[in-house]
């Protein structure tokens, strides 16, 4: 399913772009896809080392966002989608540059498989990067909020940062609970992309792949 979403995304990449691209296990199966058929690029914005590194490997420009100015499209997975396209990521870590990403591309399009498909979000534990010296102060708002958090252990972002995932969650109002978590002291930002959801979602399921 990781191949044929994968597939059916590259259609949406036209020739010659600064191309935003995300991170994890479904982005790495688009960048494979992407160097076996030589997509032509003008180079590529990165949301972690593991993804420049494989792009680099591909023979892509790893560009700074600095640089490239705003971009015409993101890709990237998600941890869970709900009706209304608004997300959960940073399973991998890279929630922060994967937000910035988003928020400076014109169109951002999901790449999912249908397991990730929810009704409310929060079953997937929340990510949210911390200030290391914030850890405690962060854990003890979030329980506030009705969560449980859980310090990611020996995980550290390629920001130098700290990951605390929240449990046992029903996030009906994502957008509230973005902005909530994100005016908490020592937090980076939380993976919730409320604020700025997905644009398109490409599902793959067991009859083809579906468009949100």
């Amino acid at each position: 399913m990781k191949h044929q979403v994968a597939a059916a995304a590259l259609q949406h990449i036209p020739d010659d772009i600064v191309l935003g691209v995300g991170t994890g296990s479904t982005v790495n199966a688009l960048i494979r896809l992407m160097c076996e058929q030589g997509k032509r690029l003008a180079g590529c914005v990165s949301s972690s080392e593991a993804t420049s590194a494989l792009l680099r490997d591909g023979g892509y420009e790893v560009m700074d966002l600095n640089s490239s100015g705003e971009l015409a499209l993101y890709v990237d997975g998600a941890d869970e989608c709900d009706p209304n396209r608004c997300l959960i990521k940073g399973g991998g870590a890279a929630l922060t540059r994967e937000k910035i990403i988003a928020a400076a591309s014109r169109r951002f399009v999901c790449i999912i498989d249908a397991s990730k498909q929810v009704e409310v979000l929060g079953a997937f534990p929340l990510p949210v990067e911390v200030i290391p010296m914030a850890r405690s102060h962060v854990a003890r708002q979030l329980l506030k909020l009705g969560g449980e958090p859980m310090w990611r252990e020996n995980v550290i972002t390629d920001n130098g940062n700290q990951v605390i995932d929240v449990g046992r969650l029903e996030i009906h109002d994502p957008l509230a609970m973005e902005d909530s978590i994100n005016g908490i002291a020592g937090v980076v930002t939380v993976g919730l992309f409320a604020r700025r959801p997905a644009d398109q979602v490409l599902v793959a399921t067991a009859d083809g792949v579906v468009t949100l």
